[in-house]
């Protein structure tokens, strides 16, 4: 499978409680997980690297516990 690399708003993420949370189901989204990161001048993206991710699955997953999360872009990386 290809990696890819899938971009997420999420709500502003303001609390550390918030970010780790976000980053927990990320981690545990079905496939291979490979990198999470949160960026963005808000900390409000959150950018994961991985194999086999359903992306939109991942995004429905952030909407139940943040209400707010859009996908922003998923992107094939070539190695």
């Amino acid at each position: 499978m290809a990696r890819q690399e899938i971009v997420i708003k999420l709500c502003p993420l303001h609390c550390d409680k918030c970010r780790a949370k976000a980053m927990q189901i990320a981690a545990t989204a079905n496939g291979t997980v490979i990198s999470m990161k949160i960026q963005g001048t808000d900390r409000d993206q959150l950018v994961v690297v991985g194999e086999g991710i359903d992306s939109a699955n991942l995004t429905q997953s952030l909407r139940k516990k943040f209400r707010y999360a859009d996908l922003l872009s998923v992107r094939s990386m070539t190695s």
